[in-house]
């Protein structure tokens, strides 16, 4: 009889912890931090294909993305999917992208601390050569690093602030890759 005691104490004590586990996991993903995969190219070279990235789910519930910031959010033109693209444009800037370069509220827009110095920015669907957008409150313009391959802003516009998921923060996966997310522009 003794023996069936520890056993029901052990079980009892095992569900116990694994249900504590369970509810700050569960916490932690829903409120926090959450990971995700790179899917494609269009963020290469800076994330790659495969990588998995920790998003942080909570400095923007305090503060908007500022420019540079890699952020996470669900694709307006898939609903079901996340994209992960660097904020261009914050509510009010105008855009305009003119033979390969980015114009931001009239001037050239320095990307050399993102993007290598022969990466051309050509129109799309939506943002066409040589035409000038304004972006809407509560909205956000977004490009991959990799414009020649990348379903951006400039092909489906702009990105609702609800759309936002979190701001990347941390490349983990593979191991040999993790590294910290840092904004240039700051």
């Amino acid at each position: 009889m003794f023996i069936f005691k520890k056993i029901y104490a052990f079980l009892v004590d095992t569900i116990q912890s694994i249900l504590v586990a369970a509810a700050i996991f569960l916490v932690i993903y829903m409120f926090l931090f959450r990971p995700f995969q790179v899917n494609g190219d269009s963020m290469f070279p800076n994330f790659l294909n495969s990588q998995y990235v920790l998003t942080n789910l909570i400095t923007l519930r305090f503060h908007q993305p500022v420019r540079g910031d890699v952020i996470v959010f669900v694709a307006p033109p898939e609903p079901d999917k996340d994209f992960i693209k660097r904020v261009i444009g914050l509510p009010g800037d105008t855009i305009m992208l003119q033979s390969g370069d980015v114009y931001l509220n009239g001037n050239k827009f320095d990307e050399s601390s993102f993007l290598k110095p022969d990466v051309k920015t050509y129109g799309g669907s939506f943002l066409k050569e040589e035409e000038t957008i304004t972006v809407p409150a509560g909205e956000y313009f977004v490009m991959g690093d990799n414009r020649q391959y990348s379903s951006d802003s400039r092909e489906w516009g702009f990105v609702p602030a609800g759309n936002v998921i979190g701001e990347s923060m941390f490349v983990y996966w593979p191991i040999t890759e993790a590294h910290a997310v840092n904004n240039p522009l700051k």
